[in-house]
């Protein structure tokens, strides 16, 4: 069997199952029903489904040793992945504002993010992640692909789709440009330009404990960022030539297969809460055995 496809099917099964595990805990545990939480929920499921519209069909090709794809199917794999990252973009965005609120105006925070908010925040990550992507792949429709050529990677994305077209992209990769230039850049801003008041309140902070507990927080967040950001500026903003398509497929696989699956290991490892939630359900689950 061949050994890339053993490896992409462990990562896959891990990152569902360690994604379901947060997304379980997090709906079913009274301690865990908070805006950090539901934010990270939505993460959760957002990289179940991200991993999902890559990992089944890399893993069909390779144990078919199929090379073939239809444009309508490499069409919608690109409208799903899009909006499932655009979605988390915002979401990270979103995360960061909670972080912001809780250490920098604890005060204020059950006002400010109440569910009502949370469900607005969380509505309009989707939203606008959504239509960013359905921009893109409508613009794909004014295209046409040459029958014969091959894309360099193990799942279709619009640059790769950008170098096989027979008609001119510039038109899609001005609407590209335009749009990261504003929704890209603003997410960006918006996730990090928090941190900046965040620090400077955990400076102040006296207290050893609390400011342990608020980096804590904060580092698994901005280690989630980093690696999310940084694999996809490689894909999309790199300049492809014949030396850079390994590299590009390597941070093509970091972003589809290994993100999704160290997401939930970053924030469960570093988080007692959720370690706490993960013993009482397991307790639980022990109470029923023994009463069934």
């Amino acid at each position: 069997m061949n050994a890339l496809f053993v490896v992409f099917l462990l990562i896959y099964l891990m990152t569902l199952i360690t994604n379901l595990l947060i997304f379980f805990l997090v709906l079913t545990d009274h301690h865990l029903h908070n805006p950090m939480y539901f934010f990270l929920a939505n993460l959760a499921f957002l990289d179940m489904s991200y991993s999902s519209v890559t990992a089944p069909r890399m893993l069909y090709d390779l144990a078919t040793k199929s090379r073939s794809i239809s444009i309508p199917a490499c069409t919608a794999q690109v409208f799903f992945y899009l909006c499932f990252a655009c979605s988390e973009f915002f979401l990270l965005s979103a995360m960061s504002y909670d972080r912001y609120i809780a250490i920098c105006r604890p005060l204020h925070y059950k006002q400010m993010m109440s569910w009502r908010v949370c469900a607005r925040m969380a509505s309009m990550v989707w939203v606008v992640g959504c239509s960013v992507s359905l921009v893109y792949t409508l613009l794909l429709f004014r295209l046409s692909f040459c029958r014969t050529s091959s894309i360099h990677n193990f799942f279709c994305n619009l640059p790769h789709l950008y170098q096989i077209t027979c008609t001119d992209p510039f038109i899609n990769m001005v609407v590209l440009f335009l749009v990261c230039a504003t929704f890209g850049l603003g997410a960006f801003l918006m996730t990090f330009l928090p941190y900046v008041y965040i620090f400077t309140t955990i400076l102040r902070i006296r207290s050893k404990t609390g400011k342990r507990k608020a980096f804590s927080t904060c580092t698994s967040h901005l280690t989630v960022v980093s690696i999310f950001y940084g694999s996809l500026i490689f894909i999309y903003f790199v300049p492809s030539s014949s030396n850079m398509v390994s590299l590009n497929k390597l941070f093509s696989v970091i972003s589809a297969l290994i993100n999704p699956l160290l997401n939930p290991l970053i924030y469960s490892l570093r988080n007692k809460d959720l370690m706490e939630a993960l013993r009482r359900s397991y307790y639980h689950l022990k109470l029923i055995q023994v009463c069934c």
